[in-house]
């Protein structure tokens, strides 16, 4: 109702409504004007151009920061549930969240490139967050419980995908850097050459 107050539609009828008034000022419609200035609200609004949908996209900086702070939630979580979680699951979520973390604030490079900063906040949104509580949503007794068969346990399950995430982030990783470490390579080889053109 409030979005309707300020659009065009509205504001277009209101004219049409303020023209039947100044008709019945004048006197050229008679008793019959609440009548005309209803009707030319309704022409008005029936006429006047749809209001154009903007569908605005989050911002790299606003997204990143809500991520971030989702992530950190995430890593406190775990570690207070340390004595449900697996021990070496616990020290992956804190790799991983730093790994991630450092990711989203390369705002430049998610800003440059769409599928690296969909993937970013797939494995920081998605991925990470659910391997975690479907696990945590286990009862503790059955997720330490080995399996029959020799099949792992649910906490061997997080230690296998949080690997998999952890493996991902840190390619991902090697994407956003490759430009700082090609720098620095280069640099060092124009040491060592000036190095030996310096040596008598």
């Amino acid at each position: 109702m409030i979005r309707y107050l300020g659009s065009t539609k509205n504001l277009v009828g209101c004219v049409g409504g303020l023209v039947g008034v100044l008709l019945h000022l004048t006197g050229v419609v008679g008793g019959l004007w609440p009548v005309v200035v209803a009707g030319l609200y309704a022409v008005g609004a029936l006429l006047a151009p749809p209001e154009k949908i903007r569908l605005v996209p989050v911002d790299v900086v606003t997204e990143t920061g809500l991520l971030r702070g989702e992530l950190e939630s995430l890593v406190r979580e775990v570690n207070a549930q340390s004595s449900r979680v697996p021990e070496p699951a616990v020290a992956a979520v804190g790799r991983i969240g730093a790994v991630l973390g450092d990711l989203l604030g390369r705002h430049d490079a998610l800003a440059a490139d769409p599928d690296l900063r969909h993937t970013v906040v797939r494995l920081a949104r998605t991925d990470l967050p659910l391997s975690v509580q479907t696990y945590l949503n286990l009862p503790w007794w059955f997720a330490v419980k080995q399996r029959a068969g020799g099949e792992p346990s649910p906490g061997d399950e997080l230690v296998t995908q949080l690997g998999l995430l952890e493996a991902e982030a840190h390619r991902l990783a090697g994407r956003v850097y490759a430009a700082d470490v090609n720098h620095q390579a280069d640099h060092t080889r124009y040491l060592r050459e000036r190095d030996a053109g310096e040596s008598p």
